[in-house]
């Protein structure tokens, strides 16, 4: 046998496509990462400034005009108000002018991202630096210390998904990738919620009472943890149910490729380029990092948008996943065994 025979036996055409497809995602995943995260910077913050109104007026004027736009400035009433809107998640900082002093205070709020956080005081200390005025940092949602720069939402999130579409993944994979009647996909759907609560209640015990890197309510953590789990598991087999093994790698593509470096973790949304800045709130790695850090940090504020997404994932996985497990119904096999049938009673007869 030749060497072409040889290679046309030990690689089939289907899996010369697999290996370009894998090779695709490869050069995808560097991309996004890489152009997700290589030069982070502020920009359009949304960002308080409490002063009297001729001061404050002023001081958003010069804000708005600073260079690359970092903030979004608007005037508030007064401290409790900053505080509020800061812990409601509308703001991610604030400036406390103090017209009697030369020293200023910028409320932060690290348990959002330290990162943004150390942004905002260095953007501000040069500002106030400039004007020949000093800023004292008051951190008025600060992260554990257990959690390094506000990162372990985002790990649990990603273990969370990680979880979901390889769990999926084998699932489908153990009798074939397309489900082959609706009961099947029924009982794919049940083991995936049932492991989807066992999952989420595993993440939420090891980061709080085990590791204690995060605060907040273990029973809220374990409740996103499922839904996380489960949404990412429904869409990758509803994804599968609709292309096959092919289904696998676009689950990747969204929820590893796209959704990871969008997801807000590393760097909070205000400081990723634009792309990823309007996909991450859309996609499960980014909607669980944020609800995540609302249970832990801020109080379980401004949740609504994240769960309906996160929820949005999950019904419509599993809908997909019913509807094609009923059109890829294979009844040829019945006639065969009717022709079978009737062929073994007229023998007998």
């Amino acid at each position: 046998m030749s060497l072409v025979d040889e290679l046309k036996s030990a690689v089939t055409p289907r899996a010369a496509l697999l290996v370009v497809g894998v090779f695709a995602l490869q050069l995808l995943f560097i991309a996004s990462y890489v152009g997700a995260l290589h030069h982070p910077k502020p920009k359009d913050v949304p960002f308080g400034v409490v002063a009297p109104q001729q001061v404050s007026a002023q001081l958003v004027g010069q804000l708005e005009k600073l260079p690359g736009s970092p903030v979004d400035p608007r005037a508030v009433a007064d401290e409790a108000a900053a505080r509020d809107q800061i812990l409601n998640r509308d703001i991610d900082g604030a400036l406390l002018v103090d017209v009697t002093g030369r020293t200023d205070t910028l409320l932060v709020a690290s348990g959002g991202g330290a990162a943004l956080s150390t942004a905002l005081e260095k953007i501000f200390t040069t500002v106030e630096g400039a004007q020949g005025r000093a800023v004292r940092t008051v951190d008025v949602a600060p992260a554990s210390r257990e959690d390094f720069n506000g990162l372990s939402s985002f790990y649990l999130v990603i273990g969370w998904c990680v979880g979901g579409y390889i769990c999926a993944a084998i699932l489908a994979i153990s009798a074939g990738s397309r489900p082959a009647n609706p009961e099947r996909a029924i009982i794919r759907l049940g083991t995936l919620a049932l492991y989807s609560a066992l999952g989420g209640l595993g993440g939420a015990i090891i980061v709080g009472p085990i590791l204690g890197a995060l605060p907040g309510s273990v029973a809220a953590l374990w409740g996103l943890g499922t839904l996380v789990v489960f949404a990412v598991g429904a869409a990758t087999l509803a994804l599968q149910s609709v292309f096959g093994i092919v289904g696998i790698g676009l689950a990747i593509l969204l929820i590893v490729i796209m959704g990871n470096p969008s997801a807000g973790g590393a760097f909070p949304a205000p400081m990723l380029p634009p792309f990823w800045r309007a996909i991450g709130p859309a996609l499960p790695p980014g909607a669980g990092t944020w609800a995540a850090r609302s249970i832990a940090y801020f109080k379980g504020n401004d949740m609504t948008a994240s769960m309906l997404v996160l929820s949005a994932w999950a019904v419509v996985g599993a809908g997909v996943t019913l509807v094609m497990s009923s059109l890829k119904r294979q009844p040829a096999a019945e006639p065969i065994a009717e022709e079978v049938s009737h062929t073994s009673g007229a023998s007998g007869t």
